[in-house]
């Protein structure tokens, strides 16, 4: 996979290197341009997964990038990109703390020159509980990161935006906020959440020129899922991850990023208040079982 961080620059080898999963797809590379050129985001949740992979496509088109995580391995991120020939800060910090939040926007503007692209993707899972396990913390804990993290950043963010009269905020939601049996309860509310939040604040910025938009991803290989893979690949069931779309497969990081970029870009100018499924069809029907495939290929017809 191919990866430059700005026109001109050679491949950013240490930032291809702290991917996961292929960009588009087998014997396929990564598109860069200029989509993003001469602008600056900020990308939450950006140490690692969806958010590091966005964070290395926003600059690889051309973006100066604030990225933040609560982990550590956001300067990773940040350092890969700088050595790509991109620009970018690494910090450290809380995505639901305000006072964290809104020192970020002033950062952004101040050292990166302005803002114009938000990703609010910092979220935790919160694992699995039942009804009766789930206790009032561990549920304010996932909504604090996972819907306040989100709010935070559009509260702070789109004012800055709306007086340029034009900017971009994507938050990350889940197919769990659309349908039940994808998540644990406080997790799919917490999505939920954010699917009404884009769809509100993006009609409150009425005629702001800031749009907002969501995405809902399926089951994508990332930190937050991995202990769902490494179950399966205990048991010798890899090959049964992602089996219940109609791709009949798991997705990868730079597949979200992906419609992140869309979102953020001119590309996505028309586009506001809308929650998009990345899922390979899972939500698109009811649940169902596969079909089971004889040797040849062939579904039986049982």
């Amino acid at each position: 996979m191919l990866v430059r961080l700005c026109r001109g620059c050679q491949p950013a080898t240490a930032l291809v290197a702290a991917f996961a999963g292929p960009f588009w797809g087998p014997k396929q590379e990564a598109r860069v341009g200029n989509r993003l050129e001469g602008r600056v985001a900020i990308v939450t949740g950006a140490g690692s997964g969806i958010g590091r992979a966005s964070a290395a496509l926003f600059a690889a088109e051309g973006a100066s990038v604030l990225c933040t995580d609560i982990n550590e391995a956001v300067m990773q991120t940040a350092a890969a990109i700088n050595d790509g020939g991109g620009k970018a800060i690494g910090v450290q910090g809380d995505a639901g703390d305000e006072a964290q939040v809104k020192a970020w926007v002033e950062r952004a503007s101040d050292e990166l020159g302005g803002l114009d692209a938000v990703y609010a993707n910092a979220g935790i899972s919160g694992g699995w509980s039942s009804l009766e396990e789930t206790s009032v913390e561990q549920f304010e804990q996932i909504l604090r990161v996972n819907l306040i993290g989100p709010f935070l950043a559009i509260k702070h963010a789109a004012p800055r935006m709306a007086k340029q009269g034009k900017g971009a905020i994507v938050c990350t939601a889940s197919v769990a906020g659309l349908r039940a049996n994808a998540g644990g309860i406080p997790y799919s509310a917490s999505k939920a959440g954010v699917i009404s939040l884009v769809q509100t604040t993006s009609n409150v910025l009425y005629g702001s020129g800031v749009r907002i938009n969501a995405i809902c991803p399926g089951l994508i290989e990332t930190g937050m899922t991995k202990p769902i893979f490494d179950m399966a690949r205990a048991r010798g069931r890899d090959d049964r991850i992602g089996q219940l779309n109609a791709q009949a497969r798991y997705g990868n990081p730079e597949e979200i990023a992906a419609m992140a970029l869309f979102l953020v870009s001119d590309e996505g100018s028309y586009v506001n208040g809308q929650a998009f499924a990345v899922d390979g069809g899972l939500s698109s029907t009811h649940p169902f079982l596969p079909p089971r495939r004889r040797a040849g290929g062939h579904p039986d017809e049982a």
